[in-house]
């Protein structure tokens, strides 16, 4: 047999999927992956209903069904103040694990350097690789998840293409200030560099937290690659429907790299999905007052059982300190969990490029029930596991 690719060479399974299917073995609370376990908003779930008896079952515009990107520039500028035209600056694409992935790929060439925050979500090292390109890591100190300028600058002499930034964070649910963000841009204008935004967390934020769209900055607006999604926003996370925003010349190379990745996003989905993209501004603090509470309810849970954790600023996850239970690998202490425990997690070093084994990650979008449930399974950690 020949060869295989020896830039994929390096790739494990995704230790996020991983540990749902072993919280499914263990018949474990999965607090691992992070999906709701509660329904969409019932005006889509209506829509979508009606969109099965209507024409929308065969393919849509390539880069995006002319309503969906209408409507989602209309909600873009009214969030961001950044005005976007939906013919020539949207891309609508499979989920913003594509528009991540065509973003790299429309920007960067093989031997680029591109900055990744750590720790990080997952597929971030991986679409550099795929892209060619070399990541280089620049920490976000715990517990405050902090920036050392210095060190990010240190970074841009490199040569760096591109930044990528997840703001709010994936893992450690960091809401990156104003101050920050401008650090970042004035390195970005000064090394001539794109910044790659994931925000697919824009929506989930908790007091006094605001979501700075880097695009809205001084002299940003070219250089910056918005991605983002409906997952998060709309509890939809298996519609797989994302976007990319970008100055025309970048849309239309995310275009093309789109086009020979997937074609299109599902057509019937998109038309659904439009009716949640036109939800007045009560629908979003409604979305935070909700996910407030889950934070609430599942933080104080862990200080009542006196189980060390972080309190994230936007997202919805938590790194929980394992310090304590003297385990040499994170990966052995969630397989434990799942198992004597039942509860799922995903091992911390998985998000970190820093030799870091003292974390787990929690998700808490899912029901009251679900979450309390998870509660009194943890209140034995301690027993069970030692």
């Amino acid at each position: 047999m020949p060869s295989l690719s020896k830039r994929t060479d390096i790739f494990t399974d995704s230790v996020i999927r991983r540990m749902t299917r072993i919280s499914n073995q263990y018949d474990a609370v999965n607090l691992s992956q992070g999906f709701p376990d509660f329904e969409p908003p019932q005006e889509i779930l209506n829509r979508l209903s009606q969109v099965t008896k209507e024409d929308f079952h065969q393919y849509s515009i390539t880069w995006g069904a002319q309503n969906f990107r209408e409507a989602l520039a209309v909600k873009f500028e009214h969030f961001s103040g950044v005005k976007v035209d939906p013919e020539k600056e949207i891309v609508v694409t499979c989920g913003s694990t594509e528009a991540m992935m065509a973003a790299m790929m429309s920007v960067t060439n093989p031997g680029d350097k591109v900055v990744v925050f750590s720790p990080f979500y997952e597929n971030y090292g991986a679409d550099t690789i795929l892209s060619g390109a070399e990541p280089i890591y620049v920490p976000l100190v715990p517990p405050e998840f902090s920036f050392d300028p210095a060190v990010l600058e240190d970074a841009f002499r490199q040569g760096v293409k591109a930044l990528i930034l997840c703001n709010p964070s994936n893992p450690c649910g960091k809401v990156f200030t104003l101050e920050e963000m401008k650090i970042i841009a004035d390195l970005a204008k000064k090394y001539d560099t794109f910044v790659i935004t994931d925000e697919v967390y824009e929506h989930i934020l908790y007091a006094p937290n605001k979501h700075i769209y880097m695009a809205s900055l001084p002299g940003m607006r070219e250089r910056t690659i918005s991605c983002s999604s409906l997952s998060k926003t709309y509890s939809i996370t298996g519609w797989r429907l994302g976007y990319v925003i970008a100055a025309p010349e970048v849309a239309d190379r995310v275009k093309k790299v789109h086009d020979f990745l997937t074609v299109g996003a599902a057509a019937p989905l998109q038309e659904a999905a439009v009716t949640g993209l036109r939800f007045g501004d009560e629908y979003y603090e409604e979305l935070q007052a909700k996910y407030t509470e889950k934070r609430e309810l599942f933080l104080n849970g862990l200080k009542t059982l006196k189980l060390n954790h972080t309190e994230p600023q936007g997202a919805y996850y938590v790194l929980l300190d394992i310090s304590e239970f003297g385990y040499e690998s994170d990966i052995k202490f969630c397989e434990d969990l799942a198992r004597l425990v039942g509860v799922g997690a995903v091992p911390g070093s998985s998000f970190f490029k820093e030799p870091e084994n003292r974390y787990i990650r929690l998700h808490f979008a899912k029901k009251s029930e679900t979450l309390n449930a998870a509660l009194e399974r943890l209140a034995d950690i301690r027993k069970k596991i030692r």
